[in-house]
């Protein structure tokens, strides 16, 4: 469903504005390190932002409608063209979406400066953006098979507009528009990881003549992906609701049991393939320690959101990112040494953050631990492969 290849057509020296993964994916990590720097900024040292959004409300907002948003768009915008056939959208409408995305990161930044329905208008006009693109080029190409993909980034862009209705002081529940955010996202990286996981895996054991390889998606794998969905979706709408904690931690089995299938132990040997069956791992993790946050309060739910968001959300964009990359511009889908390291900072990063929520007397200095690690892998990710995003193809490769 979601492989990501370059057709020969396209094969012509690229330059940022010639496919939706170049712009988007280096926005993706240049926001991940502005947006933490500023707000562990916030945490520890005090002060304010020029914004309407408290701090804290500031940073989930950009994690989730800045930074995943930003991953979001530059998946969605690669992986169409191979699933109708159709040219890539380039050129100044690329450009013209890249402008709506930093407009809303502007706008939220400044605005305790502009009308509240001014800075919600300009934020959302880039999720309906992608949203009219994505259908237009699925219709047009009748690829009704993925026509639902669009329906992710509209409920982003509806749990947006619910933050920017809860802080205008209408009644609306506390933190559903975050949360709904989060079950979007999670909906995305299990959908779709659930299909590129064991078919990545499969290719790359296949050409080492493995005899076991991962079974292909069925009624079981589906099966778990709506039980996962249901608990996340009650989660939402019922945070606090035992029976959707009982829900998780069957999904959380689920999801374990989908990994045993797919072989990922086998493909230590390929980071590039094992990063996503990590990714797909703290899933289970933040699913399971969800689950439990509802049933006891020996689990603290922030362990659980930051199992899902800076586990498993920011592990499979930085796996993804660096295979659509590699792969989109020519070289060998193999991790080098840097993405190598680059895995590894933001797995530390993921470790820290989940512990910090749960030792308290720890909390801070994981928190900062947390916080480098992440910074640090952001920006080697830009270091190592704003190269291959801007420039041209590399041929013969």
């Amino acid at each position: 469903m979601a492989t990501i290849t370059i057709h020969s057509a396209d094969r012509t020296p690229a330059g940022l504005w010639s496919w939706g993964f170049r712009p988007f994916f280096l926005a993706c990590a240049l926001w991940a390190v502005l947006a933490l720097a500023a707000w562990i900024d916030l945490y520890l040292g005090g002060g304010a932002l020029p914004s309407r959004f408290d701090p804290l409300s500031w940073h989930i907002h950009e994690m989730l409608f800045g930074f995943i948003m930003a991953a979001v768009a530059g998946f969605m915008l690669t992986a169409i063209p191979n699933w109708t056939g159709r040219a890539p959208v380039k050129g100044g409408r690329l450009a013209a979406l890249a402008g709506l995305w930093l407009l809303g990161r502007v706008a939220c930044l400044f605005s305790a400066a502009l009308p509240l329905w001014l800075t919600a208008a300009v934020d959302l006009a880039f999720p309906l953006a992608i949203c009219i693109v994505a259908a237009r080029e699925l219709i047009a190409a009748r690829n009704w098979r993925n026509l639902a993909m669009p329906v992710p980034v509209a409920v982003l862009g509806i749990a947006n507009l619910l933050m920017y209705l809860e802080l205008a002081g209408r009644d609306i529940p506390a933190g559903l528009g975050w949360r709904l955010a989060m079950v979007a996202v999670l909906a995305l990286v299990s959908a779709v990881g659930g299909r590129i996981i064991p078919t990545f895996t499969r290719n790359w054991l296949a050409k080492r003549n493995a005899t076991s390889l991962p079974p292909p998606h069925g009624k079981l794998d589906r099966f778990a992906l709506a039980t996962l969905h249901t608990g996340l979706l009650g989660w939402a709408f019922f945070p606090a609701a035992r029976l959707v904690g009982v829900i998780l931690l069957a999904a959380a089995v689920l999801v374990l049991w989908q990994l045993a299938r797919w072989r990922g132990l086998k493909t230590f040997a390929e980071p590039l393939v094992a990063i996503l069956h990590l990714g797909y791992a703290w899933l289970a993790i933040g699913a399971a320690l969800l689950g439990a946050s509802l049933l006891t309060p020996a689990v603290p739910p922030s362990a659980a959101i930051h199992a899902l968001t800076v586990g498993a959300m920011s592990t499979m964009v930085l796996g993804v990112m660096t295979r659509a990359t590699r792969g989109h511009t020519g070289r060998t889908l193999s991790a080098d040494r840097a993405t190598v390291v680059i895995y590894i900072l933001i797995f530390v990063a993921s470790v820290a953050r989940v512990l910090a929520a749960c030792l308290a007397d720890l909390s801070v200095a994981l928190l900062s631990v947390s916080a480098t690690f992440w910074i640090a892998g952001f920006a080697l990710f830009v270091l190592r492969y704003a190269a291959m995003l801007i420039g041209p193809e590399k041929r013969g490769a």
